[in-house]
Order: structure tokens, then sequence, then C-alpha cells
């Protein structure tokens, strides 16, 4: 069996099996976890072209469209020398046959990675807009804000990511010391209108409130 697998006519296509386990092996002791997101720009690529789409690249990541790619042209031209060499005597000339293993793992290559980017989880994202901290508490942590004078603050979306904003009373409020808490009733492009929870009545909400969001 060694000796079919190092035969020169079988060269290419062990070594292909060699790299595919060499990369399986890097991802599973997860020392590959970087490299899966080589896709990062393949999206872009795979939406500008007809063919890196068929092939399936920005279905799954670029990683797994090499892994596939390596098992199918290894097995292909295994199973192909084989075959050739249980018809003719002998596997063709590796000149011949990589080619041929190539063209014909394209196109299943295609199919693979298309059916494996239907089962396998995506990412998802935890990002939300300035807009959904509206109506959260905010802690002024570095000095006071007072109207005309914002004081950064601290506060949580939904997901519990801490966000660091610009806050500022409202107009008939007093200020917010270092430490309180304020509810934030509005934005004004990067500026939150914050309700100290220790001072103004609701009642004293004034106009700036009701202004569309930026």
């Amino acid at each position: 069996m060694i000796d079919f697998l190092l035969a020169p006519e079988m060269v290419p296509f062990s070594v292909a099996l060699l790299v595919m386990l060499m990369i399986g092996a890097v991802e599973a002791i997860g020392l590959g976890a970087a490299a899966v997101h080589l896709d990062a720009g393949a999206d872009a690529a795979a939406d500008g072209g007809d063919l890196l789409g068929w092939l399936g690249i920005g279905t799954v990541p670029l990683l797994i469209t090499l892994v596939v790619l390596l098992a199918l042209f290894g097995l292909i031209g295994m199973a192909g020398q084989q075959l050739a060499a249980a018809l003719l005597g002998a596997p063709v000339s590796p000149w011949i046959a990589a080619p041929a293993a190539f063209a014909a793992a394209l196109p299943l290559t295609g199919t693979c990675a298309r059916f494996l980017g239907g089962i396998l989880p995506h990412d998802e994202t935890t990002a939300v807009s300035l807009d959904s901290l509206v109506g959260k508490r905010a802690t002024i942590v570095v000095g006071s804000a007072r109207h005309g004078a914002p004081a950064r603050a601290q506060v949580r979306d939904a997901y519990g990511q801490v966000h660091y904003v610009m806050v500022e009373p409202i107009e008939q409020g007093g200020p917010i010391a270092e430490g309180e808490t304020a509810l934030l009733i509005a934005r004004e492009g990067e500026l939150f209108i914050g309700l100290s929870e220790g001072g103004s009545p609701l009642s004293a909400i004034d106009h700036r409130a009701a202004l569309p969001r930026l």
C-alpha cells in the first residue's frame, strides 16, 4: 500500500491528501481558529465572480473549500489511477491524471461547498445600533454631565456588551454626577440625552426628547 501511495504516478494525489490531513490536524488542536476566517474577502469576490460562486467560495469559509478540493482531487486521482491500472495494466502519467482529476474535482467541490454551507453554523453578530441604547440606563463614569457639557457614561446593550457614550441631561434637568445613573431618552447624533433617575421627574422632559433619532 505504501509503495502504491509513493509511486510517481500517485504522488500528486498523496500530497493533496496529506495536506488535507495536516489542515484537519491543525484545526483539531485549535491552532487554525483564525484560518477559517480566510474568507473575509471571499464573500465579496464570490459576489463579483460567477466562477468563484460556482466553486462555492463565499458559501463556506475558504479553508473548508480548500480542504474539500484537496480531498476530492486526491480521492478522484487515486481512484482513476487504480482504474487505469486495472484496465491498462499500469497507472497513467501524473501529467495526464492530475489535470483530469482536478477538472473532475472542481464541480464536485462547488456542490459539496454549497451543501456544507446549508448545514454548517454561521457566524452571528451581537453588534447593535446606537438607537437601540435609547431606553437603557447609563452610569456616568467620568465627570459630571450638565446641559451643554456632556460627560462620558457606560451603558450595556441587550447582549450585555458595554458601550461608552456621551450623555448630557435634559434642558430642565440638573447635573448628573459621576457614579449616578440616567435613563437615556433620546439621541442626537453621537450625543445621548439622559434623565437622572434621582433628579427631575418625567414631566420635565422637554421637546428635545421627542426629536427624531438621527
